[in-house]
């Protein structure tokens, strides 16, 4: 690490680290954790959403959740740090730190595996919609939840534990890009099937404006999934590549230094993730309405 440090300080592209304030990091945690639990909160209130697709919609926003704390509590372990309270090299600040990496690193696989699991719901859904409720049954979907947390909470430890060995490293990138090139590819057959039909409703006489505005409806809502998804996903993607295929080259250097905005749009995602997967859904906004309202009654009779 040192000589290859040293390596791109005599380059004449060195390129300094940008650094984020961890008031933008714990802005996103807060937003992040706030929305994330509305949504956990919502889901198991209103039985109407304890189906297999609102499952998995809550599994991502538990694993959103559970990185917003990491987020939230790194900030503030790190403001104690600059008080001068902690000690960075002290055994329990590093095994704090291990834990918290170790989660997030969870988090983060737990949030594309979900991902993963929303998009492979919606594509049988869509096309095979008949069979939905034979494919998707509640025994199989607490199965593959399973198998995600421990898949994931393995991966993360072993990602931080062994995070030097070579081997470790080549198993997260190939885990990593292989899920979000499954992703990206239900989600592009997906769009371009929407389009084809949204084209074809679009295209038939006698239809009122509303239907065929509801036709291309469903294809920008995809549109709108793949573009959020590849704008926060794809740098930091980009960015483990680099560290595989060029550690040492000063230009790959000059993106590396860019690795806390790639975080920034890591972690948005959690933000938008409540917003395009949950708020979209009439049934959760109206869910959302009752507890605001009940909320809001409790307050005023608690005044009065």
């Amino acid at each position: 690490m040192n000589s290859s440090t040293e390596a791109v300080s005599t380059h004449p592209t060195d390129c300094a680290e940008v650094q984020v304030p961890s008031q933008v990091f714990m802005a996103i945690a807060v937003a992040s954790l706030s929305e994330n639990i509305l949504v956990i909160v919502a889901v198991i209130k209103n039985r109407n959403l304890h189906s297999p697709m609102y499952c998995f919609i809550c599994n991502l926003a538990v694993f959103n959740t559970i990185s917003s704390l990491c987020k939230a509590l790194e900030n503030i372990l790190l403001l104690f740090k600059e008080a001068g309270h902690l000690n960075s090299l002290g055994l329990f600040e590093r095994n704090i730190d291990d834990i918290m990496d170790s989660l997030l690193c969870m988090c983060f696989l737990g949030s594309i595996f979900s991902i993963l699991t929303i998009a492979v719901d919606r594509y049988i859904s869509i096309f095979h919609a008949l069979r939905y409720h034979t494919l998707m049954t509640m025994r199989r979907v607490v199965v593959t939840l399973s198998t995600i947390w421990v898949l994931c909470g393995t991966s993360g430890v072993l990602m931080i534990g062994f995070f030097e060995a070579a081997t470790v490293k080549i198993f997260f990138v190939v885990l990593f890009f292989t899920a979000l090139l499954l992703i990206l590819l239900l989600y592009m057959h997906m769009f371009l099937l929407a389009r084809h039909h949204a084209n074809r409703i679009a295209s038939m006489p006698g239809l009122h404006a509303c239907q065929r505005q509801s036709g291309l409806r469903g294809a920008l809502t995809l549109t709108i999934l793949i573009g959020v998804f590849v704008a926060c996903w794809a740098p930091f993607s980009l960015h483990l590549l680099i560290m595989m295929i060029c550690p040492e080259n000063p230009y790959c250097e000059c993106y590396r230094s860019l690795f806390q905005l790639h975080v920034v749009l890591l972690v948005s995602h959690a933000v938008i993730d409540p917003a395009i997967y949950a708020f979209r859904s009439t049934e959760l906004r109206n869910t959302y309405k009752k507890m605001f309202l009940c909320s809001a009654s409790r307050i005023f009779k608690e005044c009065v």
